[in-house]
């Protein structure tokens, strides 16, 4: 392990250090938990060293972070909260800057630990995953007045599914670098007989019906941190991919992360089902939240939303396989495809279950 010690000292921590060490399972950054004795109180702080082959402009992406924590901090005093368990506080460095670049040129932030919380890797029940909805519902309720074309797009087009479909797809499809495509050819019918899906909601944001917001666009249930006791979710963390989108992105992407009956690589398609119950759970969860905070057009596409980015994410697997497995990870050649297989279950399933979808939508938001 690196010498962290050094860089403890540049930021503005409280007390005497006690201890540091490796904390979490993150695979993009480096997370350390570091515990300072303040006069006999522990405070524990949050350490990360950033990972600039995944984004490319740290001062920027900080900019964004500090700019939407402020903001919920001060949304959060209205209503009540609390500023410190609610959001995550970043702590500036010892020269007032929001990062430290050591001498190696590696990138480190800090933030204030939230203590009593846990965070868990799958979703275990229906309620827990209705937390994880409030959760992501609070976080947009308190960001709907933040003016959202002033943040960093930290990746540039990375829900538009006409740009994936169109500059990312169809080349792969042509070029066939892995020469793998006689091999998939009934997934690529399947994106292309829906490529209609890729332009509903570029369209509806092009004719003004979708007002961009702040989105997280990391909606997995391990970016949620819960009450060790009463297990009721606390706040939103991992805010690295927060930039402008729609509400829809990460309503539709906790669906189609949370609400499948199978992992996403299960290649018993059998397996694979939209959780109805799971769909409700997150919805009223979400609803509950950010409901008064979105126009009709947003609450009338979320079922749409949650089958559309099932459909993005699946072909972005299969964009991957047919490239050669060039971005995401891979245990065995074939594992890109059976992923964007998989996908394409779950898109098949919640078609013949999106009446329902719209129903439960429909019944929650009255």
């Amino acid at each position: 392990m690196e010498n962290i010690n050094g860089i403890l000292e540049k930021f503005n921590f409280r007390g005497k250090l006690i201890d540091c060490s490796i904390y979490g399972s993150g695979h993009i950054n480096v997370t350390y938990l570091a515990s300072f004795d303040d006069n006999g109180k522990e405070n524990k702080y949050i350490v990360q060293k950033i990972n600039p082959n995944v984004f490319k402009n740290i001062e920027k992406l900080m900019d964004n972070i500090f700019s939407v924590t402020s903001f919920l901090r001060g949304e959060i005093r209205k209503a009540g909260g609390d500023e410190n368990r609610e959001t995550l506080h970043y702590i500036k460095t010892v020269d007032g800057d929001k990062f430290y670049i050591s001498d190696d040129g590696s990138y480190y932030r800090a933030y204030i630990f939230v203590s009593d919380s846990v965070s868990y890797n799958s979703t275990e029940n229906a309620e827990m995953f209705r937390q994880s909805g409030i959760a992501f519902g609070k976080f947009q309720k308190y960001l709907s007045a933040f003016p959202a074309d002033s943040l960093y797009e930290t990746l540039p087009e990375f829900h538009n599914t006409k740009h994936r479909y169109e500059t990312e797809f169809l080349p792969a499809v042509d070029a066939n670098l892995s020469g793998r495509k006689d091999t998939c050819l009934s997934e690529i019918d399947f994106v292309n007989n829906r490529k209609a899906y890729c332009s509903h909601l570029v369209d509806m944001i092009a004719d003004g019906r979708l007002p961009l917001r702040v989105t997280h666009n990391d909606t997995k249930l391990n970016n949620v941190i819960f009450d060790k006791d009463s297990n009721e979710a606390i706040c939103v963390i991992d805010l690295d991919t927060v930039m402008p989108g729609l509400a829809l992105y990460d309503f539709g992407d906790s669906i189609r992360f949370g609400a499948n009956t199978a992992v996403e690589d299960e290649k018993d398609l059998s397996k694979v089902s939209i959780s109805l119950d799971y769909f409700k759970a997150y919805a009223d969860g979400f609803l509950s939240q950010a409901g008064g905070s979105l126009n009709k057009d947003e609450i009338d596409n979320l079922a749409f939303a949650s089958l559309l980015m099932t459909f993005e994410c699946g072909m972005r697997f299969l964009t991957d396989y047919i490239n050669g497995d060039t971005y995401f990870k891979t245990a065995y050649p074939e594992h890109n495809l059976v992923r964007a297989k998989n996908q394409f279950a779950l898109v098949a399933d919640m078609e013949t279950h999106m009446d329902e979808m719209k129903a439960i939508i429909a019944d929650l938001a009255k």
